[in-house]
């Protein structure tokens, strides 16, 4: 995170350190998450898809450091989040700012991207019926306004390995699973 902050890019500055490095202490960022902030405002869901997609571009434009460990798919040299979705970018004062790091690597970018594509389209809607096909809705809008951003055919090359990589994550249910394998039947149906 200090690296990234040193480049310019939106994460909570890092104020202490422990010196084995296990214990953290960061900025505190002031507002809500990117989810709350499309629950509060449905009619934002295209910009904000938008300024995810512009988090996803800055961020890949970053050489990976040499302290940073390879990301669990696809070798690359780019710094990759592997868990940028709007749950993990808090919306306040300043803008947009990225949290949760645990994840980061270096890799190949359209691997973050992808990994963005299936865990946005795969997640449980809440709700009754009514309810959870307006917010199927805007989640289509969501994840469709994002991957407009990016070659689509460039990161579906590789959302089977992400796939096949995630779905041994035991926190994914069986849903989220069967979700993300149809993400991935419908990209190659369509190359």
């Amino acid at each position: 995170m200090a690296y990234l902050h040193q480049q310019g890019y939106p994460v909570p500055a890092v104020e202490e350190l422990s010196d084995d490095g296990a214990e953290l202490v960061m900025e505190r960022i002031e507002g809500h998450s990117m989810v709350d902030a499309i629950a509060r405002s449905p009619w934002s869901v295209r910009r904000l898809a938008r300024t995810l997609a512009g988090l996803h571009a800055r961020l890949h434009e970053i050489a990976a450091p040499g302290f940073l460990g390879p990301a669990p798919v696809a070798a690359g040299d780019r710094v990759v989040h592997m868990d940028l979705h709007p749950l993990n970018v808090m919306i306040g004062p300043k803008g947009a700012v990225v949290i949760d790091w645990a994840n980061a690597g270096a890799g190949d970018p359209r691997v973050d991207v992808g990994l963005a594509w299936v865990l946005m389209a795969a997640g449980r809607v809440p709700g009754g019926r009514v309810t959870a096909t307006l917010l199927g809705w805007g989640r289509a809008m969501l994840v469709n306004g994002f991957v407009s951003q990016f070659d689509r055919l460039e990161v579906s090359a590789v959302l089977r390995p992400v796939v096949e990589w995630k779905v041994k994550d035991p926190h994914m249910s069986e849903a989220e699973v069967a979700a993300m394998w149809k993400v991935v039947q419908r990209a190659e149906a369509r190359t």
